[in-house]
C-alpha cells in the first residue's frame, strides 16, 4: 500500500513553501473511459485530529463533494487531487509529518494504473494520520528596513507552533515592510525550510531581496476612455519625484475612482525602473456609461406620496466633470405640494488635487401646513476631501426668498449666504449599517440685502450604530440633530431658516411639521430644534428585519432648547425587506406618544433605513 509519509527519522527540506510532492500523474484525454459509478460511497477518517481540523479537511476534499453518479475518472482525478491538498491542509495546520491514504475500494488510489482502470467504483475511503504538530527552532526573516515598524506574526518565533500560514504571514509583513519603506522592486530571494521529524521541529529561514529605492516616474494612461489624458493626470495627483510609496499610487488610483467617471481603474508597477531611479505606473482605466437616471418614491400618512428622480451625466465636457440634476415632489395626491429642482456641476481637481470646482442652482416652491414659500438660489464653491470617509466645501451664493406665514403675507428676503459643511461617514454599510457612525455638520452665515437682517444658521445630524452579540443579528441605532439659527428675531427672517418638528425624517408618529411655536394662535417655525431618534432592529432572517423605534423632537424660540421647549414624541414598529442591490425596503407604522397631536396612527413606506 502507498502511504502519503515525510522521511523519518533525518530531517528533510521542504522546497516550495512546504507544499506537499507534486504527484507526476496524468489524466490522458480519450484513455479513462469508464462507466457512471454505482451508490459511491465517500468518508473520512482522521483519528486524533482536533475537530477543527477533521472539519477543514472535509471541506477540503474534492472525493467528498462528489456528485452522485460521478464518472470513474472524476472518482480518480479527485482522490490524486486529495492527496495534495489535504496534505496542503495539514501543513498549514502545523502537521508536517501526516499520513494520508486515500482507497478506493480497498485499493490505494495512487498505485491504480490510470491506463487499466476499474470499471466502476463502490467506495472512497480517506484516512489521514495527521502525527505530532510542530513548533519553530529557527524563525528569521532578513534583511529588514531599519527604523520601520514590521508586523511580523506573534508565532513566528523560536518555540511557537509552527505552520505554512505563519511562515507565508510573515514573508508577507517582511515584504510590506520593504514596499513601504521605498522599494516597490521587493521580492523573496530564497527560502530555506526545514523539518526535524524526531523533535517535531520546523526550522524557517527567509531572506528577501529589497531591491533600489526608487522615486515615482510617470503615471502613463492606458485605454480607451472618452476622459481626456491630461485631464486624468491632473485628477491623480500622481506624484512624480516623489519617494515610492504605495499610500500614494493608492490615493491616486481613488482619486479617478472618485469622479464616478470610470467603471474600473488600476495602477501597476513598469516592469524595469527607469535609469534616473524613477518607476513608471501604467493607469488603465474603463469608463462608465456617461449618463444616468434613478426613480424613487416614498410614501406615508402625512405626507402622502412623495417622488424623486435624479439624472446624472459623468463626463459632460471631457474632464470627467459630473452634471447632477435632481427633482423632487412632494405631497402629490393633497393640497399642499412641494417641488424642486435643482442641478450641481462639479469639475474635478479645477483647484487642485483632491479640490473640486462646483456650481449649483436651484428652483423650490414649498406649500407647507404653516407656510408658503418660493425661492431661487444659486452658488459656487469648493470641496475639499480630507480623506476616503470625510470632506469639507464651502459655498457663496444669492438667495430670493417669497413667503406667507404667521408674521405676514407676501415677504420678500434676498441674501447674500455663504455655506460651510463637513461630513464624516464611517458606516460599514451606507444602506443598512450595524457599526460605525455619521457625522454631518454645517453652517451657514448669511447677510440680508435691502435692510434685512444677518445671521448665522448651525446644523448637526450624528448617528452611531453597535451590533449585539456575537451574531450581530441585533443592532442598536441612534440619532441626534441639532439645529440652532442665531440672529435675526423669528419675525424678520425667512420660514425657510426657520425649524419645524414631525414627519418621516424626525419624528414618526406625529404629522409633518406639526409643531412649531405658536404665533397670536398661528404656528411658525422655531430658531432651535433639537431631535431624538432611537431604533432596536433584529432580524428575522437574513432578508427580514423587525424594528422598534422611538422619536422625540423640540422647538423653541430661542436660539437655543431649554426647558420650556415645545416638546412632543412618537413610537412605532417596523418591518424592513432587503433586497440585494438596492437596500431595505422600510415600512413604519408609528402612534403618537406626547405633545398635543390626536391625529392617531402614521404610516412609512420607503427605501433604506429611517436613518
Amino acid at each position: 500500500m502507498t502511504r502519503h509519509r515525510p522521511a523519518r527519522p533525518v530531517a528533510r527540506r521542504l522546497l516550495c513553501g512546504l507544499r506537499p510532492l507534486p504527484l507526476s500523474l496524468a489524466l490522458m484525454a480519450g484513455v479513462l473511459t469508464a462507466p457512471l459509478a454505482e451508490a459511491l460511497e465517500t468518508r473520512l477518517a482522521a483519528a486524533g485530529a482536533p475537530k477543527d481540523l477533521s472539519e477543514r479537511l472535509e471541506a477540503a476534499s474534492a472525493s467528498l463533494g462528489l456528485a452522485e453518479g460521478a464518472e470513474v475518472q472524476e472518482i480518480l482525478a479527485a482522490a490524486l487531487s486529495d492527496y495534495r491538498t489535504l496534505v496542503q491542509v495539514l501543513y498549514d495546520a502545523g502537521y508536517f509529518a501526516p499520513v494520508v491514504n486515500i482507497a478506493i475500494d480497498g485499493r490505494e488510489a495512487a498505485a491504480i494504473n490510470l491506463l487499466n482502470p476499474p470499471k466502476s467504483v463502490q467506495s472512497v475511503a480517506i484516512t489521514v494520520e495527521p502525527g505530532q504538530t510542530y513548533s519553530f527552532g529557527r524563525a528569521v526573516i532578513s534583511p529588514l528596513p531599519e527604523g520601520k515598524p514590521v508586523d511580523l506574526p506573534e508565532d513566528f518565533a523560536t518555540g511557537r507552533p509552527a505552520s505554512t500560514g505563519v511562515i507565508q504571514e510573515a514573508a508577507t509583513a517582511g515584504l510590506n515592510a520593504w514596499d513601504q519603506a521605498g522599494h516597490p522592486k521587493v521580492e523573496l530571494a530564497s527560502q530555506n525550510i526545514t523539518a526535524d521529524a524526531v523533535k517535531n521541529r520546523l526550522d524557517a529561514e527567509l531572506r528577501i531581496a529589497p531591491g533600489p529605492k526608487l522615486r515615482l516616474g510617470r503615471m502613463i494612461v492606458q485605454g480607451e476612455s472618452d476622459v481626456r489624458r491630461n485631464a486624468i493626470q491632473q485628477i491623480a495627483g500622481f506624484g512624480t519625484g516623489q519617494v515610492y510609496s504605495p499610500d500614494l499610487v493608492s490615493k491616486a488610483a481613488t482619486r479617478l475612482r472618485r469622479t464616478g467617471a470610470f467603471t474600473s481603474v488600476a495602477l501597476r508597477q513598469a516592469e524595469v525602473p527607469n535609469p534616473d531611479g524613477t518607476l513608471d505606473f501604467i493607469a488603465e482605466v474603463e469608463d462608465m456609461p456617461k449618463r444616468r437616471f434613478t426613480f424613487g418614491v416614498e410614501v406615508s400618512s402625512s405626507e402622502a406620496v412623495e417622488l424623486s428622480s435624479t439624472w446624472i451625466h459623468r463626463n459632460l465636457f471631457g474632464g470627467a466633470e459630473r452634471l447632477q440634476i435632481d427633482l423632487a415632489l412632494s405631497g402629490l395626491g393633497t393640497s399642499n405640494t412641494d417641488g424642486t429642482i435643482s442641478a450641481r456641476l462639479d469639475r474635478p481637481a479645477a483647484l487642485g488635487t483632491d479640490r473640486t470646482l462646483f456650481y449649483l442652482g436651484s428652483l423650490e416652491k414649498l406649500d407647507e401646513e404653516h407656510y408658503t414659500a418660493s425661492s431661487v438660489t444659486a452658488a459656487v464653491g469648493m470641496k475639499r476631501v480630507i480623506s476616503d470617509v470625510s470632506f469639507v466645501e464651502a459655498s457663496l451664493g444669492l438667495r430670493w426668498v417669497q413667503a406667507d406665514d404667521a408674521y405676514g403675507t407676501g415677504r420678500e428676503f434676498k441674501y447674500v449666504a455663504a455655506r460651510i459643511r463637513g461630513e464624516k461617514d464611517k458606516r460599514n454599510v451606507k444602506t443598512d449599517p450595524s457599526a460605525g457612525y455619521y457625522l454631518e455638520g454645517e453652517i451657514v452665515p448669511f447677510f440680508g440685502l435691502d435692510g434685512g437682517d444677518p445671521g448665522v444658521q448651525m446644523n448637526l445630524d450624528a448617528r452611531g450604530y453597535k451590533a449585539l452579540g456575537a451574531t450581530g443579528r441585533v443592532v442598536l441605532a441612534g440619532r441626534v440633530q441639532l439645529g440652532s439659527l442665531v440672529g435675526p428675531a423669528a419675525s424678520n427672517v425667512s420660514p425657510t431658516l426657520l425649524y419645524f418638528s414631525g414627519g418621516a425624517g424626525s419624528v414618526r408618529g406625529q404629522e409633518f411639521q406639526s409643531l412649531g411655536v405658536d404665533v397670536g394662535g398661528r404656528t411658525a417655525g422655531g430658531r432651535s430644534y433639537l431631535a431624538l431618534s432611537g431604533e432596536v432592529r433584529g432580524k428575522l432572517t437574513d432578508t427580514i428585519s423587525l424594528v422598534g423605534f422611538y422619536d422625540a423632537g423640540f422647538i423653541d424660540n430661542n436660539s437655543f432648547i431649554s426647558g420650556d421647549s415645545e416638546y412632543h414624541a412618537g413610537a412605532g414598529i417596523g418591518l424592513r425587506y432587503n433586497v440585494t442591490g438596492i437596500g431595505p425596503i422600510r415600512l413604519d407604522l408609528a402612534m403618537p406618544v406626547a405633545g398635543d397631536t390626536t391625529d392617531g396612527l402614521q404610516f412609512y413606506i420607503g427605501i433604506g433605513q429611517a436613518f
